[in-house]
């Protein structure tokens, strides 16, 4: 079993197909065919099998696919730790973050820690919540920015910066009167959901369930898109504050007053119990960027005693961070 191997078998995971493979690893599809036939042959199970067109896992396959990942996220991690463990200033930081947190959140934090680590390397992945927090799992991201981490999970939330979750349509959509009327005109509205997988169609759901409405739902996917939806007046989202205020300044969106919002959806900082060297610089710089960065602050979860009232967030050695459940 080799890392070529492994990456060429998620490589047909993920495209379904030997010849997208193929295409998506720049090799022939007789090269990828071999890879798979010599890993198979090793194992002494099938891991794939062929449906319609293309292909699909075995059940042994759906299993060694987990195991795959998480080896190749290792192996990364492992190259990280060995060749920047004497200069983390220098190294790869591996980010993961949900869409509206990459368009929000991210860009102004990396921009800062560039400027501090001009030679640090970084890669951004850009996915749904559950996604995100698959691949810090597997090792395959070391530092996500997103909502609360799952219950039960071995993640640990480092951090907290402040989000509002609002409900916004295009302009005299939900009338601005009592709440009796604007929950009628709500039940009414289309609402715009996120993809699958989202935290925030989640929460819009839920908010649904919570009032028994059962309105007309459109999937529109990324929060650009449910945005974009929402100013040409297509019905109503649940998405950040901070995300849509260009739109209401321009009076191209109004923020709802409906019951129960807005709602404080935290963004969270999380990362495993370990964390490369690099990545807890990034960490550390993100932690002691000052208010008037301009940017959501974020503050370390459960500080020593006396932070709060320093006005300052504090880590000791070994990070007094909270894991996630405690």
């Amino acid at each position: 079993m080799t890392p070529h191997q492994l990456r060429t078998f998620l490589a047909v995971v993920t495209t379904g197909s030997v010849g997208d493979a193929a295409d998506m690893l720049l090799v022939s599809q007789s090269a990828v065919s071999a890879s798979l036939s010599g890993l198979q042959r090793e194992l002494g199970v099938r891991l794939i099998e062929r449906h319609g067109r293309g292909v699909r896992l075995t059940e042994a396959g759906g299993i060694y696919a987990g195991y795959s990942q998480r080896i190749l996220g290792l192996i990364d991690e492992a190259l990280i730790s060995a060749r920047d463990g004497n200069r983390p200033q220098r190294g790869h930081v591996r980010l993961g973050a949900v869409p509206t947190a990459a368009e929000q959140v991210i860009p102004g934090y990396l921009a800062t820690f560039r400027q501090h680590y001009p030679d640090a390397q970084v890669s951004l992945h850009v996915g749904s919540r559950d996604d995100v927090f698959r691949r810090l799992v597997s090792h395959e991201v070391d530092l996500v920015v997103a909502g609360r981490p799952p219950a039960g999970s071995p993640l640990v939330s480092r951090a907290l910066a402040d989000n509002e979750l609002v409900l916004v349509a295009a302009p005299g959509l939900i009338p601005s009167g009592s709440v009796s009327a604007a929950l009628a005109a709500l039940a009414q509205a289309t609402w715009l959901l996120r993809e699958p997988g989202s935290g925030t169609r989640d929460t819009m759901l839920g908010y649904l369930a919570d009032r028994e409405l059962a309105p007309p739902q459109l999937t529109l996917g990324a929060n650009g898109a449910v945005i974009a939806g929402a100013v040409a007046g297509l019905g109503v989202t649940l998405v950040s504050r901070s995300a849509t205020v260009t739109e209401v300044s321009r009076g191209q969106l109004a923020t709802i007053a409906a019951p129960g919002t807005p709602m404080v959806r935290p963004w969270h900082l999380v990362t495993r119990e370990d964390i490369p060297a690099p990545t807890r610089i990034c960490l550390d710089h993100l932690l002691d960027l000052p208010a008037a960065a301009g940017i959501a602050r974020f503050i370390a979860e459960n500080p020593p005693a006396g932070a709060a009232a320093a006005g300052r967030s504090e880590r000791g050695p070994t990070g007094s961070y909270r894991r996630h459940g405690d």
